[in-house]
């Protein structure tokens, strides 16, 4: 009895000195949570050229990236919401510093004229009393893309600057001279930040007040004045461009925005500080979001999805690494006269 004991103890440790390296070598190889994300941090930085200042930068960036990554990796695994986020350049960034230097750029405080936030005017007059010229246009097409035309320019960034309203208004202009002339011409966002005196350069401005500054001394191209994220001292340039002037779009009307952008690009403010806009990587936006504009983008088309989405195309200058390569599909006709993140509350383009 006692060698028959003995036998199954002894097959027993043996059995069990096979599978303990296993077991341990398992625990040893499987992926631990904190390492992985570190791993991750470490990934991000070498791909966006990251450098923190010391050890304790770097640990305070690390938690602050940690919690936006597990934020979009939890919101891209959920339910699918018809848009996806990416974890890009901005994340190890707070919410609020995000805001502050990528998203503060439309600035209505240099607003000269107010309108509530609300109220749909079919009557109302753009630049020096004219009417809003696309008013009685009686149908517009299913859809319009005008990077396909050849009127839109590669998309651009920003930087930590707060140009995003020169960036807008550059892009309308670029595509109303491409349309016009034939010819698709890069122009000087640089030039704005220098030279335009009714703005506030790197903390922000207005689409109309560029106009009207391209309107009195015309623009040069982006080859000819490139652009240095900052403000620098005015320079005397030959320009490449003129426009006549602007005119607004009826404020809280998509319905007009769509014939204004049926005819070219135009520039609007927009809610760029939300957080889903912030990560937005593909799909169609399409969720809760603020009214209150502080970003510019330049909207270049729309189009509607096979299943019936209505959709709007916006082009950012926050680089090709947001976004859809640096371009953002909103939901169009949300119900709220304002648009999607207040994409309809102030629209305007150029005139030629």
């Amino acid at each position: 009895m006692a060698s028959y004991n003995a036998f199954f103890m002894t097959l027993f440790l043996f059995t069990a000195g096979l599978l303990l390296p296993y077991e341990v070598s398992s625990a040893r190889s499987a992926p631990h949570p904190e390492k992985t994300m570190l791993e991750r941090h470490e990934t991000w930085i070498f791909k966006h050229g990251r450098v923190y200042k010391d050890a304790s930068e770097k640990e305070r960036r690390f938690k602050i990236f940690k919690e936006n990554v597990e934020r979009i990796d939890a919101f891209n695994n959920g339910e699918d919401k018809g848009f996806k986020l990416a974890v890009n350049h901005f994340a190890d960034l707070t919410d609020e510093e995000f805001r502050i230097f990528h998203a503060s750029g439309y600035n209505r405080s240099m607003q000269t004229t107010s309108f509530s936030d609300t109220t749909v005017m079919p009557e109302y007059y753009g630049d020096y009393g004219r009417y809003f010229k696309y008013a009685n246009m009686q149908s517009v097409p299913d859809s319009v893309d005008w990077r396909d035309r050849g009127a839109v320019t590669p998309v651009k960034y920003q930087g930590q600057c707060g140009a995003c309203f020169a960036f807008a208004s550059i892009a309308a202009v670029e595509g109303i001279n491409a349309i016009t002339s034939g010819q698709l011409v890069s122009l000087s966002e640089q030039e704005i930040l220098d030279c335009q005196q009714s703005s506030y350069h790197c903390n922000g401005g207005m689409m109309d007040n560029t106009y009207d500054f391209i309107r009195s001394n015309g623009i040069t191209t982006e080859s000819n004045y490139p652009y240095q994220g900052q403000q620098g001292y005015c320079q005397n340039s030959n320009p490449a461009v003129q426009i006549n002037g602007y005119e607004d779009v009826p404020p809280n009307s998509e319905q007009d925005m769509l014939k204004a952008v049926a005819n070219q690009p135009i520039s609007v403010a927009i809610a760029g500080g939300d957080y889903y806009f912030k990560y937005y990587s593909s799909g169609i936006l399409n969720t809760q979001c603020s009214t209150n504009t502080n970003h510019a983008v330049a909207v270049v088309g729309y189009g509607t999805t096979d299943n019936g989405r209505k959709y709007w195309i916006a082009k950012n200058s926050w680089g090709t690494g947001w976004g859809q390569e640096g371009y953002i599909y909103l939901a169009r006709d949300v119900g709220d006269p304002r648009g999607l993140c207040g994409i309809a509350t102030y629209p305007s383009y150029p005139t030629i």
